[in-house]
């Protein structure tokens, strides 16, 4: 069986006992011939970007105070994590509480049905359109460029670190000077327009950033994506989805080197937990509805939290199982009306009905 399927009624023929059968049945997998179907649970998509800072330190970073008066130099490598952004998603899997098969009769018209790659049902008589999942934007710095390619060959041919120290500072100074100089238009030989003006400035101030950073050494950050996926069966009270780490980053919510990031989920309204019925001492299955099954999500409040301070909360978040399931009648498909649904494959209700 297709997991996306348009139906064709003439290849459905033979699937069919009688011209009266019901449209919908309870469906165990391997038993059954129809189209089956699922509803949606509604899963919680915790995405968090984390931004990791490399630091490098710099040749000469020893000598910063001494030649450039820059303190706090560490001659240490490190590497640290901040977090920059969470944001919160729902997300639909197979409910297998809730799997039915359609059996079309030669009185319906249902000939096109269209779900999931997971078998979620999607839409009747109609296509619906295309999710489209949200693109995050991961930056990353460019370090500087090489100190060493805009060293003199004086620098260059210095016999210990300290000289070659001493005569990178000076570099640093004489070109801090040119700068001075062409702002205040003194220097011998000026730019002739605005646009070499900003050519020669961006690439002195390149000059003096890589070596400058031969003292204070070289941040390169990068973004990071981490998700973590829940599925609330009932209301979440605080509990760790990830965890953050300064010196590790995002890690496994089961990871103790991290500090908690705690989720809650809670729900106005009670969950509704719809039964299946079950086969009687005869085996035979209690009747069917005769219909499409859909549900009618509830509203919950979703909120994400670090170190006591609130980082995300949306308190009007739809869910499958904080709602009830319910029934479009078979009447709504049959020869003398054409009606066409769109379903919520997140939540399992129907973003829209209509009818001729």
């Amino acid at each position: 069986m297709s997991r996306k399927g348009i139906i064709a009624m003439s290849l459905l023929a033979a699937t069919l006992c009688t011209t009266n059968a019901q449209n919908v049945d309870f469906y165990k997998p391997g038993e059954g011939e129809g189209i089956a179907y699922f509803l949606p649970k509604t899963a919680v998509e915790v995405n968090v970007i984390a931004t990791r800072v490399r630091y490098t330190p710099g040749d000469f970073c020893q000598y910063a105070n001494r030649y450039l008066k820059i303190n706090n130099v560490t001659s240490e490598p490190s590497t640290e994590w901040e977090i920059k952004k969470i944001e919160v998603r729902r997300i639909g899997v197979p409910d297998s509480t809730k799997a039915y098969i359609i059996k079309l009769n030669d009185k319906s018209i249902m000939s096109n049905i269209e779900v999931t790659d997971n078998s979620i049902i999607k839409a009747i008589n109609t296509s619906a359109p295309k999710s489209v999942n949200p693109e995050y934007i991961l930056e990353k710095s460019q370090p500087s460029e090489d100190g060493r390619k805009y060293m003199t060959e004086e620098i260059l041919s210095a016999g210990s670190t300290a000289k070659m120290a001493e005569l990178t500072a000076k570099e640093i100074y004489n070109i801090r000077e040119s700068k001075n100089l062409i702002l205040r238009g003194q220097a011998d030989t000026m730019p002739k327009d605005g646009a070499s003006l900003k050519l020669i400035m961006d690439n002195l101030d390149k000059q003096e950033k890589a070596l400058t950073d031969m003292f204070t050494g070289k941040e390169v950050t990068e973004d990071k994506l981490f998700t973590a996926v829940i599925l609330p069966d009932k209301e979440v009270t605080n509990d760790v989805v990830l965890r953050f780490s300064k010196k590790l980053g995002i890690l496994s919510s089961d990871n103790l080197a991290g500090e908690p990031i705690y989720i809650k989920v809670k729900s106005p309204t009670p969950i509704q937990t719809v039964a299946i019925p079950e086969e009687d001492s005869k085996k035979k299955k209690k009747k069917a509805p005769k219909g499409i099954l859909y549900n009618i999500p509830g509203k919950a409040n979703v909120s994400i939290s670090f170190r006591g301070k609130t980082l995300f909360e949306d308190s009007n978040m739809l869910f499958a199982q904080f709602g009830s399931t319910e029934l479009l009648v078979d009447d709504l498909f049959n020869k003398k009306v054409n009606t066409r649904v769109i379903f919520d494959t997140v939540t399992g209700g129907i973003q829209k009905i209509d009818k001729d």
